[in-house]
């Protein structure tokens, strides 16, 4: 089979002799116009007045559009129509587009955009938590409650508690593609949409709501993008809308692309969070009781605001079984940009809220990070007949190796924990039956020689002043679905043609991250041919309709089942049809090895493809998937959102410069549960990626806004994403050896955004090396910048 096997990306060599086309690259017809927005200098406003002439007069300058040029729906919101494309006399924040340039070069267009006279009748904008409390300036009515038990009275009663509140940023997407699309009027009032997009059905959508007509005269194609991460998912809205909107006022095409400063100035970031916790463990570091209080930045519109801070509230419980919670969360509306999908989508801060609360009462107990972690885990998954274990040909050993009994980690007795009433249920009711962690923890302990590492670190520490070390553990457990029920469906179209030749569409997106190769990978293991003879071409709307964005980690889950389906379909008609050529039983007939077998007799899949032409057997066929046993109330907060969870472990090891805050990464260790691997290079690629993602924004990618509601951080040269010299010396990660517990493509799990969560780790590394300055928990906000490690510093040698 193809699956399971470690092959290369599809594109390596494209990208490598730079031949692979992206939306900037495809030769546009001969006049083709280009776009440029004009931008509001101002957070919160009214316009007075305004003067466009000298944008007009400007070179190169076709036209000038406005909201009230626009000839339907001023509209580029995923959600509920509070984004307008161009401002209809009100501004929410700086950079908010205001007219629309359409000139003959994108050089044109910039500079003629900037030439524009808008007088503003400017108010006070609402840029912090507090603002926006005091003015009630939110999404929905009011908070949103999540609870389990009685937290209150649990962590009243419990032997330590522990409270606090911080602050986590927000994080930039930082595509190395940035927003582009391309329009091209086609006869009658069809439009053909090129757009960087993770989400063609919703381009389509807007599009043909902006220009009057239904969704069969909109066709979107998506080859690929740069990278994504979730900005794509809905920031792509504004570009394909306006460069539409202009090829049916000229009768040209027309395309966009922003600049890096109009990219970052413009599109959404990961919402940042303000997080208030207080929390109840017992004499044995058995967590009784917590509470949560989320305040999410939600920006100017509300985009997908609600579904992220959902799944911030979803992932409060990260990997512990909670007997008592609370998790309440306001959405708050704010003038600057409006934040939107980042990979993990709100999950992320909800993990970070609970590791704080980890790392906050470990160091009030004394009890080692990991053993504390490890006594609040969910229970094991159920007995299977043939248990996961670590990879072998990697050294990780049995996952049912009792290392603290062999001193692996001095830790003591630790009394087990009996199940709380309420059973291992998450706060939101549903039951956790799959959890690897006791199993892939032992794993990396052993692998990465933790304990030794451990006292090595507090050796270090006691002999060094001014370098500190630091060893940071976080496990991670990520629910798979989206939460909206009806997006977990996907569809496939499958050729077969008689030269044997496979063509294949799925409505998933390739970001970079590997999916047209598992999906390719699928469908020669369903015919047993070779992977060079199946080729998946753009994503289009005109082939697979209705499709969902490739977000929420479900990508080869999705679309991998419902190419199985299709390919599925077309090999029972040939095996029927051959069957039948040899008064057999289908059920004997074989794909494999790139040969068709009827029992005895063996074809070519070639010569029985042109068989089953000829025999007038159809070669084509869709296939559809939709995710079983997902259930959601998100009003009550209660049911089964996710179809099963991934999981994963790091350790992380790092060095401070305690006079001044800098600091790097040394040394990781990973193992991620992938399941069933489709392909474990990709994954494990996936894998590195993450973590450095995810340890950028809590480290080093702080963004920064004036009192004005100016973002300052939005270049290269102020906004630091981790560069290659920023992951880590040694970086060592395995794949957990084992099959998802749900029936998923060939038993897989998703492996998007589950491991950037594993990040956390290095922020907790460097908290722990703060704390080793002094006494008193070191309380790092997020991102843990030079500057904050410093403040940090400060903080616990004042307590000394």
């Amino acid at each position: 089979m193809s699956v399971a096997k470690s092959l290369p990306h599809d594109t390596g060599p494209l990208h490598v002799a730079g031949t692979a086309r992206y939306v900037d690259d495809i030769p546009t017809p001969k006049g083709s116009l280009h776009l440029a927005f004009g931008l509001s200098p101002i957070a919160k406003g009214k316009i007075s007045a305004m003067d466009l002439s000298a944008v007009k007069a400007a070179d190169g300058v076709e036209t000038v559009i406005t909201a009230d040029d626009l000839p339907f729906a001023n509209d580029v919101s995923p959600s509920i129509h509070d984004e307008p494309l161009l401002s209809d006399g009100t501004v929410h924040y700086i950079g908010q587009p205001v007219f629309l340039v359409v000139a003959t070069s994108h050089l044109a267009a910039r500079k003629a955009a900037r030439l524009g006279k808008i007088d503003y009748a400017e108010e006070a904008p609402i840029l912090t938590v507090e603002e926006a409390l005091a003015a009630d300036s939110r999404f929905e009515d009011g908070p949103r409650i999540y609870a389990k038990g009685d937290a209150e009275a649990a962590i009243a009663g419990a032997a330590h508690i522990v409270e606090d509140t911080f602050e986590i940023g927000g994080q930039e997407h930082f595509y190395l593609e940035s927003q582009a699309a391309l329009a091209v009027p086609n006869e009658g009032a069809d439009m053909l949409v090129h757009s960087s997009t993770q989400h063609p059905t919703e381009i389509q959508h807007k599009v043909a709501d902006a220009l009057g007509v239904p969704m069969h005269a909109v066709r979107v194609e998506t080859r690929r993008m740069g990278g994504g991460f979730g900005g794509k998912e809905s920031q792509g809205n504004a570009l394909a809308v306006a460069c539409a909107i202009a090829a049916r006022a000229t009768g040209k095409a027309c395309k966009m692309r922003y600049d890096r400063d109009d990219d970052m100035t413009i599109t959404g970031k990961r919402h940042g969070f303000r997080i208030s916790y207080k929390a109840g463990f017992d004499e044995n570091g058995h967590i009784q009781g917590v509470s949560f209080l989320h305040y999410a930045l939600c920006g100017w519109a509300q985009d997908l605001s609600l579904p992220v801070a959902d799944r911030a509230m979803l992932h409060a419980d990260n990997s512990y079984l909670l007997p008592n919670a609370r998790i309440e969360s306001h959405r708050l509306k704010t003038n600057i940009q409006s934040a939107t999908a980042y990979r993990g989508f709100g999950g992320p801060q909800g993990i970070v809220g609970i590791e704080r609360v980890m790392d906050h009462a470990s160091h009030v107990m004394g009890l080692d990070p990991i053993e504390l972690r490890r006594r609040n885990y969910y229970e094991p998954a159920h007995e299977v007949a043939d248990p996961p274990v670590a990879q072998k040909p990697l050294g990780h050993p049995d996952p049912h190796d009792d290392l603290t009994s062999r001193g692996a980690v001095e830790m003591g007795d630790a009394p087990v924990r009996p199940v709380p009433a309420g059973g291992n249920t998450t706060p939101y009711g549903m039951e956790v039956s799959d959890c690897e962690l006791h199993g892939m923890t032992t794993a990396l302990l052993k692998s990465s020689d933790y304990a030794a590492r451990k006292q090595a670190v507090d050796a270090w520490n006691a002999e060094n002043s001014v370098i500190k070390k630091g060893i940071g553990f976080s496990p991670v457990k990520f629910g798979i679905s989206f939460t909206l029920t009806h997006l977990n469906q996907a569809g496939a179209l499958v050729h077969v043609y008689q030269d044997g030749s496979v063509h294949l569409n799925h409505g998933g997106t390739e970001m970079g991250q590997g999916l047209f190769q598992k999906v390719a990978q699928v469908a020669a293991s369903r015919f047993g041919i070779p992977l060079e003879l199946v080729k998946i071409t753009a994503t289009d709307t005109a082939k697979v309709p209705n499709t969902s964005a490739t977000a929420a980690s479900s990508g080869s889950d999705l679309n991998g089942m419902a190419v199985k389906a299709a390919c599925d379909t077309i090999r029972d008609r040939m095996a029927d049809y051959l069957a039948e050529r040899h008064q057999a039983d289908p059920t004997i007939v074989t794909f494999a090895d790139g040969q068709v077998s009827v029992g005895e007799e063996s074809y070519s899949f070639a010569e029985a493809a042109a068989l089953a032409y000829q025999g007038r057997i159809s070669l084509s066929a869709t296939g559809f998937y939709k995710t079983p046993k997902v259930e959601w109330d998100r009003i009550k907060g209660h049911g089964r959102p996710f179809f099963y969870f991934a999981y994963g472990a790091a350790i992380t090891e790092v060095a401070v410069d305690t006079l001044t805050g800098e600091n790097r990464i040394l040394r990781t260790d990973i193992l991620h549960d992938a399941g069933a691997s489709l392909n474990p290079a990709l994954d494990i690629g996936q894998v590195e990626g993450a973590y450095v993602q995810g340890a950028g924004w809590l480290t080093t990618e702080e963004l920064v806004w004036d009192g004005k509601g100016s973002l300052r951080t939005h270049a290269p040269s102020t906004y630091k994403i981790p560069a290659c010299s920023d992951r880590p010396d040694i970086f060592n990660v395995a794949l957990w050896d084992g099959e998802n517990r749900e029936d998923t493509i060939y038993r897989s799990k998703a492996v998007g955004e589950p491991p950037f969560n594993l990040g956390i780790s290095a922020w907790l590394a460097l908290s722990n090396a703060v704390a080793a300055c002094g006494t008193s928990y070191p309380a790092l906000n997020a991102p843990a910048t030079a500057e904050e490690v410093w403040r940090g510093i400060q903080r616990v040698k004042g307590d000394t």
